[in-house]
């Protein structure tokens, strides 16, 4: 195979597409990636010899192989092929990026899009340069629709991934204050996600966005294909989950979610305007907002044998931790507590975000305790004695397990892996 043509013949022939010589079945393609502390190009044999009838790899020792695409970054060609894949589709791809809520945003997206169509999405968090082409090669020939997550951590980066999916409808949540070490500043960031835009711009595609974010706005300029979020407020409840209201040209709808946080509200409505944008009845869009229930460790509301939990411990960065806090603060229950693992890649921003936090929580009515997680709160343990400060997670266990009667805010990133914790709660 010399084309990207002749490996795109292949893929589609290939019963499946792997980077990962343990998912190989019988007659896939294998495309051998290279990371930090592997290199999948050492292993064509076994690859072959677990089933794969193609690879991509950059080990000379198979160039010659009439089963191989030989070429020195196998990245590229990755991207490259799911590029050429794209071109070949005619469905609609909307296209998410953003600082907060963009998996959310997606998961919601996905849910209001199935309820009419066959749609492909992206699973879990797989948004990065290897994630995105591995989603947009997995649009079979019968999907009717695509929904691609895109994130990054360095400038540039959703340029690229925008590129390659080329989207007909796209949204950026929001911007704040998140991988600051790798984008150097706000305005990197905001840089950066305004690219999904220029993305839509530059081929004539749909933007949607937020009218009540003046970065947003910002982003879209004077550009005239645009979607505002259909309007929608809060609706009061006794319940812990999410309740609101929305209306289109000839009806008002209430819609009860399983989503805890009013923050969710700006999700639900870029899911319900990219639902109507695609022809999604309002009826069926309603129905899946409140069908959806979250299990990815994202606003879930969680009731143990001792306590009520909010578990948002999937990513933390300044803007989703004030988020989370102003929710918990204005919940009215008398006994409260916060854990909190720290928050990463912040560079120069990451002691004085973390003190932050910390100033903020003595103002917190009604919180009991505040149990802290990682280095970057524990540098301040001196000047905060009532809270309690651990290095690690599984430190914290014992501490945790003291708790009872407790209304928990369990708010963190993946990395600090706090869902260790919600047994002991």
């Amino acid at each position: 195979m010399n084309t990207i043509e002749e490996l795109y013949q292949a893929f589609k022939s290939a019963s499946c597409l792997s980077t990962d010589t343990r998912n190989i079945s019988q007659g896939s393609l294998f495309v051998a990636l290279k990371g930090e502390r592997f290199d999948a190009n050492t292993m064509l044999a076994d690859a072959f010899q677990r089933g794969a009838a193609y690879a991509v790899t950059s080990n000379a020792e198979f160039a010659s192989d009439p089963r191989v695409f030989f070429t020195p970054d196998t990245l590229k060609t990755l991207q490259d092929l799911a590029s050429y894949h794209r071109d070949q589709l005619s469905i609609p791809v909307v296209g998410i990026t953003g600082t907060n809520g963009k998996t959310t945003t997606k998961e919601l997206i996905t849910a209001v899009l199935s309820s009419k169509f066959k749609t492909a999405a992206t699973k879990g968090n797989l948004n990065n340069h290897i994630g995105v082409p591995l989603t947009l090669l997995s649009i079979r020939p019968d999907d009717e629709v695509a929904v691609v997550e895109m994130g990054a951590n360095h400038p540039g980066e959703i340029a690229a991934l925008a590129a390659i999916a080329k989207p007909t409808i796209g949204l950026v949540t929001n911007v704040g204050l998140a991988h600051i070490q790798g984008f150097g500043s706000l305005q990197g960031v905001k840089d950066t996600k305004a690219a999904l835009y220029r993305q839509l711009i530059s081929t004539g595609g749909t933007a949607v966005y937020d009218s009540d974010n003046d970065d947003i706005v910002d982003m879209i300029a004077d550009y005239d294909n645009i979607v505002p979020y259909i309007a929608a407020k809060k609706v009061p409840s006794e319940a812990e989950t999410l309740s609101f209201e929305w209306a289109d040209a000839s009806n008002a709808y209430q819609v009860a979610t399983n989503l805890c946080g009013d923050y969710n509200i700006k999700n639900a409505q870029a899911a319900i305007t990219v639902g109507l944008l695609c022809g999604v009845e309002p009826e069926k869009i309603n129905a899946a907002i409140e069908g959806y229930t979250p299990t990815n460790g994202r606003s879930q509301a969680l009731q143990t044998a001792r306590n009520h939990v909010i578990v948002d411990a999937y990513n933390a960065n300044p803007s989703s931790m004030n988020a989370a806090l102003d929710n918990f603060e204005a919940r009215p229950n008398a006994a409260k507590c916060v854990i909190l693992g720290a928050m990463g890649e912040l560079g120069p921003e990451q002691e004085p975000q973390h003190l932050k936090v910390l100033n903020r929580l003595r103002s917190i009515p009604n919180l009991d305790c505040a149990i802290l997680i990682g280095q970057a709160f524990a540098m301040f343990k001196a000047q905060f004695p009532s809270f309690q400060f651990f290095p690690q997670t599984a430190d914290a266990k014992e501490a945790v397990s003291q708790l009872s009667g407790k209304y928990i805010l369990l708010k963190g990133s993946n990395s600090n892996h706090l869902d260790q914790l919600i047994d002991s709660l």
